[in-house]
């Protein structure tokens, strides 16, 4: 009887575990297990800040060399002046010039905004390197001064280019990029505010 009673009973047990196991895996099949991943992004003040001590950033450098010359007419002989001017002129931006609201996150997007393209630093010409190609008669301080300011507008005319500041905008969005990359913003967009004519 004994043995009868414990055959029993390890049925009953045996089915108990069966009917356990059938309900467990039923309320597994019916539940969703989901693993939700959160795909916005964070950038910190203290990034921010990092970002904007960078101050000038030079994306594009144009050396120049300008031949300018200035005639004055005489009586008996016109006097000639000609000098060359060299000088390099530097791209870039300078990143306190960002607005409110430079840098912003769309989904998992980090977004850009940076300063217009400018000249980095206006005295580009190197007056050391300056050198009298011919010169003829008598020659003023101020005469060779608005020598020296016409050689700067041509350079100055030569340097910013539609080529050249989209030139500097490319190699400002590539390194922008990098950067950002680098600290660990897969997804980047970067625009430029455009210059003012």
């Amino acid at each position: 009887m004994k043995i009868k009673h414990r055959i029993i009973v390890l049925l009953l047990a045996g089915a108990l575990v069966v009917a356990g196991v059938a309900w467990l895996v039923r309320a597994v099949s019916h539940s969703e297990v989901g693993l939700a991943v959160d795909q916005r992004i964070n950038i910190t003040p203290e990034q921010m800040t990092s970002i904007k001590a960078i101050g000038e950033w030079e994306f594009l450098s144009v050396s120049n060399e300008e031949l300018v010359d200035t005639i004055r007419e005489g009586m008996l002989s016109d006097d000639h002046l000609v000098r060359i001017y060299y000088g390099t002129a530097r791209l870039g931006i300078n990143m306190h010039h960002v607005e409110p609201g430079w840098l912003t996150t769309r989904g998992d997007t980090l977004v850009a905004t940076l300063p217009a393209i400018e000249l980095l630093d206006r005295d580009f010409i190197d007056e050391a390197r300056t050198k009298s190609f011919f010169e003829s008669g008598s020659w003023s301080h101020a005469d060779r001064e608005a020598l020296y300011r016409k050689a700067y507008r041509q350079m100055l005319r030569h340097t910013m280019t539609h080529d050249n500041l989209q030139a500097a905008r490319d190699n400002g969005e590539e390194q922008f990029r990098r950067m950002l990359k680098v600290m660990g913003f897969p997804l980047v967009s970067v625009h430029f505010r455009e210059n003012r004519r």
